[in-house]
């Protein structure tokens, strides 16, 4: 173990770190503008839009969003140029120009598809001048006349391997007769050098009216009378290895030199190079197929494997170590004009401001937590424990591991937070040395502050702030407790800042107040980020200046206190985290000359100028289309140049919506209302394109704007429109709908009407109804009535008929019964009494009697049985009414003036005339009746 630290060491040691600070690099792969890897040109609209010729069509690039449009043929795209509201293109076989519609999507017309092109034609550089554009294939060029449409053709009789504008004329290279100038259409040799006729030209440019060649491989030169010399002798001697293949100049005379396999070196106007930017210092590719200055000054690379933007003037500066030795930066500070770096490698060194290499301190491998200058010394908290630098070298003075932060006491004293709790240094003459651990807390301290002399806050992430009673010479501590008044949090942090003690975790920052004995939520330093943008508490208390540095996802933040109030300014600077790549909790800045910082990051730092940060040159928004698309998925584009007018079904919009910005620490955000829907503006989002679904129908304008690194664009980009109501609310439908609820209240009238009548007559019929059924009761009421009286009379006269009948059977019974007394007596007078009884026994009248009353009992029955026996006699009839009456033969015998059994004889031939079966009752027989 201890020959691989040794190892590390040595390694550490004899090698530097080469690396240098150059410009953010944004990076575009084929997956993000989904499209084939490589890129044969670049040009830039007057809408700031980029076009890049690539092997899979045209793209276009609005600073949000791609689009691919395929060439005609399908084949690659090798040239490219935006012409005021055109882009022109050339390809296999063919050369013309897009356009974009009123819907802001490109339509391609051909210009080559009328004239003769040879054979496998194909069109490498396309340049305008004086109304004319030229097209450049290996064997032509076309001349097109903007104006006349007509064509011109320069021919060559070997190939033309490039074609430039100079000076206002264009010049182009034979690569057997040399370099030659188009003058009115007809071609003059400029030079026919062995250079230029041996080796390509990839560009010509006018650098102090001087005529410079940039070749391949053989350097840079220019023309003196018919001569060739170098342009800079020691840049042609660092680039002899380098092959070129594509070059730019600068709006301020620099060169850009884009090779085959070393990347994109970049040179000043003298000559002197300034940048090598290759794949491990952050190119996806390090062969430049084409190069191009937008605008903005960005330099685009067309890469065989990919698009990359370098932001050449941007105030941000990138120290990449690809080779991972340096180690993510955990600590930085600039004394005696050195830079000092800590990292969890180690520390290191080199002059400030200078593209020196780093090189390493021996003794310091492993982890640095801290720097802290006191006076003139400079102290490094390691892992190891404590180091003196001095002279670029490393001396041990505290073997206590863990050592994170320093406080001054004294000149000669100060306290250091550790793994295990607080601990003392002294300076002892001269020499500084650990005095004592503070005892009584064993926790670890990295941060920590005074409250007063005596007073020590000490906050732990898992655990929450400590406040800390410590003794006068600083080697006890006599009270520990918890401050309640504030939640533990998970990379918090503690600082002093303008005198008063800070606490800032993910709820916000915090500060002590010592009326209250509690921390109190500062609202304005709180506003720095927010729980969805916390990232860290990490706050740095930049003394000298007085600032107050604090960092977020989205942003690093600086405090800094107003001119004219108390009430402190936060300021932001578009650098999230995700660019910074640094450790959460462990983010650091320092000064290290005037305006300018740097900020630690996992394989190097950045830097940045921070009076030039926020300089807004992006000052429009733009709605570059808009989608409109129905609820079966049918969809289309959207006139951006009239407000538009949509069928209710057409209630789903799309805006694709971008500011052209193309720089890596730039952060656009979006913010759009939809009047008509809402009246309130959106939340900031980093997305412009926006989504309305299923739309009622009305009257809207759309409005949309941007602020680019928190400052606002100069403009509102809006859009009006009107979704049609549905057909079936449409004016012609609500005229329908007026007929039709007129014509529904006539015929409801009628109807109503109709009803009343109906409703009157069932009422009047109810009425008539419930009057007969109450007549009908009435009636049968006094037919009941009627029926009972009848009912009583007939009962009177069956108790009459029943009375009179019993009345003629004793009657007769006495005389019978007088008869047979007196047939015993005296003959004559006695036969005179007989005469008298037999004429009392004649009963014809009794029977005329008793059949008024029968008939009145049941006056029906005597037509009934006559009815069912009509040869029934006088006699028979009377002797059924009285079996009618249920009497005996014993009982009926004396009303017939007969023996019982001459009524049985009379009985039996009734049965026969009756023709009753022998087990038929006749008495029961004749009751039925």
């Amino acid at each position: 173990m201890k020959l691989i630290n040794y190892l590390i060491v040595v390694l550490l040691t004899i090698n530097s770190i080469y690396g240098q600070e150059i410009p953010p690099i944004s990076v575009y792969t084929s997956k993000d503008y989904n499209a084939e890897n490589q890129n044969w040109g670049i040009s830039q609209a007057t809408d700031k839009h980029v076009y890049i010729a690539n092997n899979k069509g045209l793209l276009e690039f609005d600073g949000a969003s791609w689009r691919l449009y395929s060439s005609p043929n399908e084949t690659i795209v090798r040239s490219v140029k935006a012409i005021n509201d055109k882009v022109y293109i050339g390809f296999y076989n063919g050369f013309g120009y897009w356009q974009k519609n009123n819907q802001g999507v490109l339509e391609y017309t051909s210009l080559s598809s009328d004239i003769d092109l040879l054979e496998d034609e194909q069109f490498w550089h396309i340049e305008t001048l004086e109304g004319w554009v030229l097209f450049q294939s290996l064997q032509r060029i076309y001349l097109y006349n903007l104006n006349t449409k007509e064509f011109k053709v320069v021919q060559s009789e070997s190939q033309i391997t490039s074609m430039y504008k100079v000076r206002g004329s264009i010049y182009y290279q034979d690569h057997q007769k040399g370099i030659f100038k188009l003058e009115k259409g007809i071609s003059k040799l400029v030079t026919k050098s062995d250079l230029v006729i041996k080796h390509d030209v990839i560009a010509i440019y006018d650098i102090d009216n001087k005529l410079v060649f940039v070749t391949t491989n053989k350097g840079i030169y220019y023309l003196d009378d018919d001569l060739l010399k170098p342009w800079n002798e020691l840049l042609n001697k660092k680039t002899k290895d380098y092959t070129f293949y594509s070059s730019i100049k600068l709006l301020d005379d620099g060169l850009v030199l884009g090779t085959i396999s070393d990347g994109v070196i970049i040179v000043n106007k003298a000559g002197s190079i300034l940048y090598v930017i290759n794949h491990k210092k952050g190119l996806t590719n390090n062969t430049v197929l084409s190069l191009f200055q937008d605008v903005d000054q960005n330099i685009w690379l067309g890469l065989d494997d990919g698009v990359n933007t370098i932001d050449i003037n941007s105030p941000f500066k990138v120290y990449k170590n690809a080779s991972g030795v340096l180690g993510t930066v955990y600590a930085s500070v600039v004394k005696n004009n050195i830079l000092y770096l800590g990292t969890n490698q180690g520390l290191f060194y080199k002059k400030n401001n200078s593209e020196d290499d780093f090189k390493f301190i021996e003794n310091t491998e492993g982890q640095v937590w801290t720097l802290k200058t006191i006076g003139e010394d400079l102290f490094c908290g390691h892992n190891l424990g404590t180091f003196l630098v001095k002279n670029n070298k490393a001396t041990l003075i505290g073997n206590v591991m863990g050592a994170w932060k320093i406080e001054e006491l004294s000149p000669n004293t100060f306290i250091q937070g550790n793994y295990t709790g607080l601990y003392v240094f002294e300076k002892q003459l001269g020499k500084w040395n650990l005095k004592n651990k503070i005892e009584g807390f064993n926790i670890s301290s990295r941060y920590f502050e005074f409250l007063d002399k005596h007073t020590i806050f000490v906050n732990h992430e898992y655990k929450g702030v400590y406040k800390l009673l410590v003794n006068e010479d600083y080697t006890k501590v006599s009270n520990v407790a918890i401050i309640g008044s504030i939640e533990k949090g998970i990379h918090s942090a503690l600082l002093k800042y303008r005198g008063e003690i800070l606490y800032s975790y993910k709820k916000g920052v915090f500060k002590y107040s010592l009326k209250e004995e509690a921390f109190v939520k500062d609202d304005i330093l709180s506003t720095y980020t927010s729980p969805e943008n916390y990232n860290s508490g990490v706050l740095i208390n930049m003394q000298s200046e007085n600032k107050l540095w604090g960092f977020s996802k989205k942003n690093v933040v600086y405090v800094e206190q107003g001119e004219l109030s108390a009430k402190p300014i936060i300021n932001r600077l578009s650098i999230p985290f995700k660019l910074r790549k640094g450790i959460s909790g462990f983010e650091n800045i320092c000064k290290v000359s005037q305006d300018k910082y740097l900020i630690g990051t996992s394989n190097g730092y950045i830097t940045l100028k921070l009076n030039d940060v926020n300089q807004n040159k992006w000052s429009q928004v733009v709605i570059s289309q808009i989608k409109n698309a129905t609820l079966t998925g049918n969809s289309k584009n959207v006139n951006l140049l009239e407000a538009g007018v949509f069928d209710n079904g057409e209630n789903n919009f799309e805006f694709i919506c971008s500011v052209p910005v193309f720089n890596e620490f730039s952060q656009v955000e979006y913010q759009y209302q939809l009047e008509g829907l809402s009246n309130v503006w959106s939340q900031w989002k980093s997305s412009g394109n926006v989504l309305f679904e299923n739309l009622p129908f009305g009257t809207y304008q759309f409005k949309i704007k941007a602020k680019v690194n928190g400052v606002l664009t100069s403009n509102t980009a809006t859009y009006a429109f009107k979704i049609a109501k549905p057909w079936y609310i449409s004016t012609v439908m609500l005229f329908v709908y007026l007929l039709i609820v007129v014509a529904f209240s006539i015929f409801m009238h009628i109807m109503y009407t109709r009803h009343y009548t109906k409703q009157r007559e069932r009422l009047l019929a109810k009425k008539q109804r419930e009057f007969e059924m109450e007549k009908l009761e009435n009636e049968q009421k006094l037919t009941l009535l009627e029926n009972e009286k009848l009912e009583a009379d007939v009962e009177v006269k069956n108790k009459e008929l029943a009375g009179s009948t019993m009345n003629l059977i004793k009657k007769n019974e006495l005389l019978n019964n007088i008869k047979d007394e007196l047939l015993k007596g005296e003959q004559k007078n006695i036969n005179t009494v007989i005469k008298i009884i037999d004429k009392n026994l004649n009963h014809t009248d009794d029977w005329k009697v008793f059949e008024e009353a029968f008939n009145n009992a049941d006056k029906d029955f005597t037509k009934k049985i006559k009815e069912l026996h009509p040869s029934l006699t006088s006699n028979d009839l009377r002797l059924c009414a009285y079996l009618r009456l249920n009497l005996s033969s014993k009982e009926i015998a004396p009303l017939l003036n007969i023996s019982s059994k001459s009524v049985e004889v009379k009985r039996y031939r009734l049965r026969k005339k009756m023709n009753l079966e022998n087990d038929e009752n006749l008495t029961d027989y004749i009751l039925k009746i």
